[in-house]
């Protein structure tokens, strides 16, 4: 997707609190995970998703499967994963992909590539190269794929020798990213022991669960059923699974969730009203959580059939885990800024191994504008101080460009260097920021 971006935007304060209604574009985290479930399924038949997300993400997600043999046709914001020839599961036997700085793409990809026959490479961005990844690639080499980091450091670039899941499963940690877990689980119905079963034990920590609960609801409107022993957090998968993990005709996609949160922010920040539509408590997205937080923070948080609206309150500082929610640290961070008293972020030590380290950028950004920020291993506590206007850095992260925006709307001088990271899981999000003037 091709946009410019000027390589500065300055933030001019809102004349008055926003009354509006936003509608968000589709989720990145379902849609990617569509595509793949699409194309597990498009050995025999074909599937069509609407509102999808069109983003950098999203494009490469949709150019990874296409060089694996993938049948993919876009149409923004709607895509037809066809039906190809032949009974394997992925179609081509080589593949160089680039991920760029998809981090979902990396992982469900590798997991992807294990089904195939063949030998597979992945890579991406140097900031990619940093992002450990060898807890999935160890959790196939279990299940008898010889899966390793090129650089033997954990990181990619990763290669993927395979001929399908031939093992009888695994232990996988999700301590790092739950998108290890939800990688594997969405390939290993086709596995290759059929009804003998197949074991995906969790193994330690499982941080932003609803990821994981996000993955297995959609993997049961793909047909996918399992057992799952709590006691030993064991998924088994013991069927014909090729015979079921087929999918629907059409699948929709939720607006994003992660998205919203810039908007419910704003809402808080400035004592307006936003309404973002088309999300409700129903969501597949634990993100929707993120207005319990303002609530808690003296929010006003109003629920109907078409969407959900925050009514910005006098804020106070709250102690919260967002281990959950953790895509909207960085909202919370500067809703906390015009708080009464401190907000402790807890529990998200894994957002270091974000497209930067979240905490410490977050820190580093927020003490740009005056807030006292002390740093934990695991989060922060940020203390509202005086705050001046300041330019911003972006790390090259699509969410903390959108997130220190919101503190423009309310202090004068606030300028955001390199905005275009929106790109990543957002392209329209300056022009819809935009909303909250009218």
């Amino acid at each position: 997707m091709s946009m410019s971006y000027p390589s500065q935007i300055e933030i001019v304060p809102l004349a008055k609190p926003p009354s509006c209604d936003v509608t968000v574009p589709g989720s990145k985290s379902i849609t990617n995970r569509a595509l793949v479930l699409a194309a597990l399924g498009s050995w025999q038949h074909d599937c069509t998703l609407t509102g999808v997300l069109r983003s950098e993400d999203t494009e490469v997600m949709v150019a990874g499967l296409r060089q694996l043999g993938f049948l993919v046709e876009t149409d923004w914001p709607t895509v037809r994963v066809r039906k190809h020839s032949g009974d394997r599961i992925v179609p081509n036997t080589t593949a160089d992909i680039d991920v760029q700085n998809s981090g979902t793409t990396m992982r469900f990809l590798t997991a992807l590539c294990a089904l195939g026959e063949g030998r597979y490479r992945i890579d991406g961005i140097p900031r990619m190269r940093e992002r450990p990844i060898e807890d999935l690639l160890l959790a196939l080499r279990e299940c008898g794929v010889n899966a390793f980091s090129e650089a033997r450091n954990g990181c990619p670039p990763v290669v993927i020798e395979s001929k399908g899941l031939t093992g009888e499963g695994a232990a996988i940690r999700g301590g790092t990213s739950s998108q290890f877990v939800s990688a594997l689980l969405m390939v290993a119905p086709h596995n290759e022991r059929g009804c003998l079963g197949f074991g995906i034990r969790l193994d330690g920590p499982l941080v932003s669960e609803p990821y994981v609960r996000m993955t297995e609801q959609m993997m049961l409107a793909w047909g996918a059923t399992w057992r799952f022993d709590a006691p030993t957090r064991t998924y088994t998968f013991d069927f014909d699974s090729r015979a079921e993990y087929v999918g629907p005709d059409e699948y929709a996609i939720e607006p994003d969730a992660s998205a919203a949160s810039y908007f419910w922010a704003a809402a808080a920040i400035t004592g307006g009203h936003v309404t973002v539509r088309g999300l409700t408590r129903k969501s597949l997205q634990g993100d929707v959580a993120f207005v319990d937080a303002l609530a808690q923070m003296g929010c006003r948080v109003e629920e109907c059939d078409s969407g959900i609206t925050v009514h910005g309150k006098p804020l106070h500082g709250v102690d919260v885990d967002m281990n959950a929610i953790s895509d909207t640290v960085m909202s919370l961070g500067a809703v906390a800024l015009f708080a009464e008293g401190p907000t402790t972020i807890r529990n998200v030590a894994h957002i270091r191994h974000k497209e930067t380290d979240r905490i410490a950028a977050l820190a580093t950004e927020l003490r740009k504008f005056g807030a006292e920020v002390d740093e934990f291993p695991d989060g922060l506590r940020i203390v509202p101080r005086p705050l001046s206007g300041a330019t911003v850095d972006t790390y090259n992260d699509h969410r903390m460009a959108m997130s220190l925006a919101l503190v423009g709307l309310r202090v004068p001088g606030v300028t955001v260097n390199n905005p275009g990271c929106v790109a990543k899981t957002y392209p329209g999000f300056w022009q819809d920021f935009e909303k909250l003037r009218s």
